[in-house]
């Protein structure tokens, strides 16, 4: 019985971190990542030939999960400088993914934008006209951001199912 609980924990934390890679209020790497841990400590789970998880893969994933996680905060930054946008633009989608924070769901998504956006036209002097394409770099970092986690997620709901069943 405990063995079902177990798997069925696994399945639904891998399940919600998904679901946290679109819903920004939920962090989607980690929460996946725990459903491999709740295996790895007591589901006891083997894959199709009999072996079970091993603390290397479980470790992988931790860093993988904490690399994409950073990530997800530093991208819509460096593409706003990539874009054309100058440290404050930058540093403006930065701060646009802390406040937005605040505001979420679509706080976080339209956050970075929206800071990169009033920052360099605040302080680097540009017209609005030209603050507009680093604020899209800005977006396109959180899209970049989202897809990261959601092929992280994806891959650790794959290990969650392979040893379960």
């Amino acid at each position: 019985m405990l063995s079902y609980v177990i798997i069925a924990l696994a399945i639904f934390l891998g399940l919600l971190g998904i679901i946290g890679c679109v819903l920004p209020v939920i962090p989607g790497p980690p929460i996946s990542w725990l459903g491999m841990v709740v295996l790895y400590f007591w589901g006891k789970g083997t894959d199709s030939a009999g072996n079970t998880m091993s603390t290397r893969l479980l470790l992988i994933w931790m860093a993988i999960m904490a690399v994409v996680t950073v990530l997800d905060y530093l991208v819509p930054s460096y593409l706003t400088k990539a874009s054309g946008g100058s440290k404050y633009a930058s540093r403006g989608a930065l701060a646009g993914v802390l406040v937005g924070l605040f505001f979420a769901p679509i706080g976080i998504i339209i956050g970075p934008m929206i800071g990169a956006f009033v920052c360099e036209a605040a302080f680097s002097g540009k017209k609005a006209g030209q603050s507009i394409v680093p604020a899209l770099g800005a977006f396109a970092g959180f899209v970049c951001g989202t897809l990261l986690k959601l092929i992280s997620c994806g891959f650790m709901m794959y290990y969650i199912i392979v040893y379960c069943f």
